[in-house]
């Protein structure tokens, strides 16, 4: 064990197996962040893997059904437009989504749930054929094509399936119908920050949205600067106290 200063915790550390070094033991979730995305072997990962952002459509199986997403590729070219093209980690948390509720460890049929930075709206559109109460919320220049999504995807749906699109500029204050009678039961967002200065006004929203029993889940890609660029993709999960 190695030595430190005074007073402050030595770092736990251990042998594994037949290596002969001693390995220091992951305590938090930023380590475990780490360790996962050089586990991951990254470079070994083909960006955009899942997506095809060229194409006006993107066909995915979910659900018991083909989804079909409309796409704006052109409308990319537009400085801070990232929503109008799907995302790999979008495809990443509506398939954990389905897998989650297919194996029972999560139950989406009956509860509200808000998505956050919805773009395309596939992660939504597939909570909602999952049994919850949806809204898809976004900037306003972006419902348009969101709107025609949910619809083509969700407005022939299981009986009870319920998905609607809203207007939601994070930092604002928010649409009180979003947390009446109660507030969410889950919050889920893909990909939704991508640049640094978006952090502060998410967690304002974040905040207004979350009550004593909501559960956030938030896929990412790791990327360059804010998050270190690294092709593989994480769930985080959080219990909102």
């Amino acid at each position: 064990m190695e030595e430190t200063e005074p007073g402050l915790e030595p770092p736990r550390s251990a042998h594994l197996g037949s290596y002969k070094e001693e390995v220091r033991l992951v305590e938090s979730a930023s380590e475990e962040v780490m360790l996962l995305w050089g586990l991951g072997q990254p470079a070994s990962q083909r960006h955009n893997a899942f997506v095809r952002q060229s194409s006006h459509t993107l066909s995915l199986d979910c659900c018991d059904r083909r989804l079909t997403l409309l796409q704006s590729p052109s409308s990319m070219s537009t400085p801070g437009v990232t929503g109008a093209v799907m995302w790999d980690s979008g495809v990443v948390l509506a398939k954990f989504l389905e897998h989650a509720v297919d194996s029972g460890q999560l139950v989406l049929k009956g509860t509200r749930v808000v998505e956050l930075g919805a773009g395309c709206g596939l992660a939504g559109i597939v909570a909602a054929l999952l049994g919850a109460d949806v809204v898809l919320t976004d900037l306003p220049d972006r419902l348009k094509l969101l709107k025609k999504n949910v619809d083509e995807n969700v407005g022939d749906g299981p009986p009870r399936c319920s998905a609607r699109v809203d207007e939601l500029t994070w930092g604002d204050d928010i649409d009180s119908a979003l947390v009446e009678p109660s507030h969410p039961n889950f919050v889920i967002g893909s990909d939704v920050i991508y640049n640094e200065e978006a952090v502060n006004d998410l967690l304002t929203t974040l905040k207004q949205l979350c009550g004593p029993h909501t559960t956030i889940l938030l896929a990412g890609e790791l990327r360059n600067g804010l998050f270190l660029f690294a092709r593989s993709f994480f769930i985080y999960i959080f219990a909102y106290y």
